[in-house]
């Protein structure tokens, strides 16, 4: 990124009936980047997130808005705010005051610098999330996937799911958002693995939610959600490995059906129980089936991935030719001089 010229930035805030924390969230961000705009996707609240946020940004004279989106779920907040907002560098945050405002610069740098193009707060490193949050279930399912993604991608990344993170404007103009709820996170992780994006991740420290606020999430059905999750990352991101393994578990049970055919065959010479070879040869065949389907897949995927290689070269050489054009502050001076 060019040094001379400052980059634009967007605080983003996914709220969901935050009224007590919203405000407080708004002005910790905004003592740490008083210039970057901060926006505030007020998901279909039913409480005063709404009024809080717009009271924060009047009182305190802070560049922001309250951007509305009635679709329910945190995916669908934050692709309206991708849609709406325009700028160099984004952050993203729960406006639940879980995150510290004060370690963004940190989770910046990186991007400034030109080494990465996500960074993610990593909440487990240093014991926090454990100390801080009291559901079991949570912690299980979070290390359930993070050891799936890790394993699938060759990968060491420790938090997956962490809802603070800073974007390259490369990264959020390359990333379609499909997803709704929660699972955003992992979805942004596997889209950054699956398209070779730098990840990086920084230490940071963790609180829970301040008396009187209450989780929005349900152990069981988003339990639910990241089984749903794991099974979605093979099927998407390694079709191969995802019907190989479906093809695999119709060859054992054809095979198990069949025991009884080839004990039959081998003792008298003669097959009694048709149906049962019918069932075993029909089994083997889907497992045939599944095992095409995964390869033709598994080669669109990787076509899928050279147009995106592309893309993302053609991004680049349109920045570079955007620098090259664009006049620093001494070329501003220097023709000042000139005309004068």
């Amino acid at each position: 990124m060019n040094s001379s010229v400052l980059p634009r930035v967007a605080v983003i805030l996914p709220a969901y009936n935050e009224e007590q924390t919203v405000g407080a969230t708004i002005r910790a961000f905004h003592a740490q980047l008083p210039r970057a705009e901060v926006v505030v996707i007020n998901n279909n609240s039913t409480d005063g997130t709404r009024a809080a946020a717009e009271r924060v940004f009047h009182e305190d004279g802070i560049n922001g808005r309250v951007i509305d989106e009635q679709r329910q779920g945190k995916g669908n907040a934050l692709r309206r705010a991708v849609l709406d907002i325009d700028a160099d560098l984004y952050v993203m945050a729960d406006a639940d005051l879980t995150y510290p405002a004060e370690r963004v610069h940190d989770l910046m740098r990186p991007v400034l610098e030109g080494r990465a193009d996500m960074v993610v707060g990593d909440r487990h490193s240093g014991g926090h999330y454990a100390a801080e949050n009291k559901r079991p279930l949570h912690n299980f399912g979070n290390r359930l996937v993070q050891h799936l993604v890790n394993a699938l991608f060759n990968a060491s990344l420790v938090d997956i799911m962490s809802g603070y993170r800073v974007f390259s404007r490369t990264f959020i103009k390359t990333y379609p958002i499909l997803v709704e709820g929660f699972q955003v996170e992992t979805d942004m992780t596997l889209h950054a693995l699956h398209r070779r994006l730098r990840i990086v991740e920084i230490p940071i420290e963790y609180r829970d939610r301040p008396q009187g606020s209450s989780s929005k999430l349900n152990t069981f059905t988003d339990g639910a959600r990241v089984i749903s999750t794991i099974a979605q990352i093979l099927r998407y991101y390694r079709p191969l490995a995802f019907f190989l393994l479906l093809a695999a578990c119709f060859v054992a049970a054809g095979l198990i059906a069949a025991m009884p055919v080839f004990e039959q065959w081998v003792t008298e010479r003669y097959i009694s129980s048709v149906p049962l070879a019918i069932l075993a040869a029909a089994l083997e065949i889907v497992a045939v089936v599944l095992l095409a389907v995964g390869l033709i897949l598994d080669s669109i995927s990787h076509h899928e991935k050279q147009k995106a290689e592309l893309h993302l070269v053609a991004m680049s050489e349109i920045r570079s030719s955007t620098r090259e054009l664009k006049p620093t502050g001494s070329e501003k001076e220097g023709s000042g001089q000139v005309q004068n």
